[in-house]
């Protein structure tokens, strides 16, 4: 990830790639882990990511909040 988002990535936050809600485990400057499920694995797109796949991905709003409300003070 591009080191000025790696701030919204908190371990035991929440990602949303490619529309699925996800946990994160482990969250560094720029990379950040998730654990997924078979059952979620099957069932979504997340079963045709590649290592050099495009996907979509929505920080967890907590921490949107969080530097909302520090640009403001």
């Amino acid at each position: 990830i591009p080191e000025e988002y790696s701030n919204y990535f908190v371990e035991k936050g929440s990602v949303t790639l490619n529309g699925i809600s996800l946990t994160v485990i482990f969250a560094e400057k720029h990379y950040f882990t998730v654990g997924i499920i078979p059952h979620t694995m099957e069932l979504t797109n997340l079963r045709n990511i590649t290592i050099d796949s495009k996907v979509n991905v929505e920080t967890d709003i907590v921490g949107k909040y969080i530097k909302k409300f520090n640009s403001t003070s």
